[in-house]
């Protein structure tokens, strides 16, 4: 049966109580996995480009406007302290929901090997997806990788693949369209059949629009064989956070945890009279990255890193950092 990962993301907006609301109402309508995210503002990275973007004459965006103090300011309100994320550990195991974060940063690695884990499971960014040297401190540390593959090329997912087996780790590789949100036509569910030739296990990161799309994209995966699939996940209001419009609620959650015990058949049935035409959403198993999936990733690689003196350490860098 598909397995399911809520996503807190930043819907917390940096409560503790949100926060040990989200784990409960998650827990009590299904969830397989809670997922967190360590971010720390202090990681967030000037790059000058950013300051303004760039557009030509003609209109075409050729690098994303992010302002960084206003970035930064936007984050700092959002930060957790490290003895949240401990307290996001017990609290899920006392709720009976295996926790998980995704690192944006290579230096708390550290941090996050040393959380009482009730299993040694990982998420893995898209922009990460490609970041090799963390790869491999991530598989010194962690026993499973979960690794969303959006904005990637065919060659950089094959080569993250060999890396995670060759240090002898579980990965499961997240078919993930990179755009905030997604129409229900850029799906291209079909990608997850491609990727199983790449790894036993895969399943989908879903961004598409709740309010307008509903549950559609994460049910064709499961029908598809998706063995997990990730949502971002919310108890407020959709308005009141910036991943509000593509996260589900307890409700939702619970509708799609009763589909997934669903034969394959009753998910067929069900999903012919939902959806008119839901060959668009299965699309095609040949994809590369789209246009506005390389401007997110021209902005997002690189976004957080390690400080060292004046210099920056990327999550790629091959520069060495502590082995943990």
């Amino acid at each position: 049966m598909t397995k399911i990962i809520v996503e807190l993301c930043q819907n917390h907006l940096g409560k503790r109580e949100i926060l040990g609301r989200m784990i409960k109402e998650a827990a009590t309508a299904g969830a397989d996995y809670v997922k967190g995210q360590i971010i720390f503002s202090e990681d967030l990275t000037f790059r000058e480009r950013f300051e303004d973007g760039c557009i030509t004459n003609d209109g075409v965006i050729k690098t994303i406007k992010r302002p960084y103090q206003a970035e930064y300011d936007r984050l700092k309100g959002l930060d957790l302290t490290e003895d949240d994320y401990k307290w996001f550990v017990d609290e899920s195991m006392k709720n009976n929901v295996v926790p998980l974060v995704t690192i944006f940063s290579r230096n708390r690695i550290e941090f996050a090997s040393k959380l009482p884990w009730p299993e040694k499971i990982v998420k893995v960014a898209s922009y990460d997806c490609a970041s090799y040297a963390m790869i491999r401190e991530l598989c010194d540390v962690f026993d499973h990788l979960i690794v969303s593959v959006g904005a990637t090329y065919d060659e950089e997912i094959a080569t993250t693949v060999q890396i995670v087996k060759n240090k002898g780790k579980k990965i499961t590789l997240l078919h993930c369209v990179t755009c905030y949100p997604n129409s229900l036509d850029m799906c291209n569910l079909a990608r997850m059949s491609w990727l199983k030739k790449l790894s036993e296990f895969v399943g989908w990161s879903d961004h598409t629009n709740v309010e307008g799309d509903g549950l559609k994209a994460a049910k064709v995966a499961s029908l598809l064989g998706a063995d997990l699939i990730e949502r971002h996940f919310t108890i407020l209001a959709s308005n009141e956070t910036k991943d509000g419009p593509i996260s589900i609620n307890p409700k939702h959650l619970r509708e799609l945890k009763d589909f997934f015990t669903l034969t394959i058949e009753e998910q067929r049935q069900i999903l012919e009279k939902e959806i008119t035409d839901w060959g668009e959403i299965i699309g095609t198993n040949q994809l590369k990255p789209t246009y506005q999936e390389m401007l997110n990733r021209d902005y997002y690689c690189g976004r957080f890193a390690y400080k060292l003196g004046a210099d920056w350490i990327n999550n790629w860098d091959e520069r060495e950092l502590k082995k943990y």
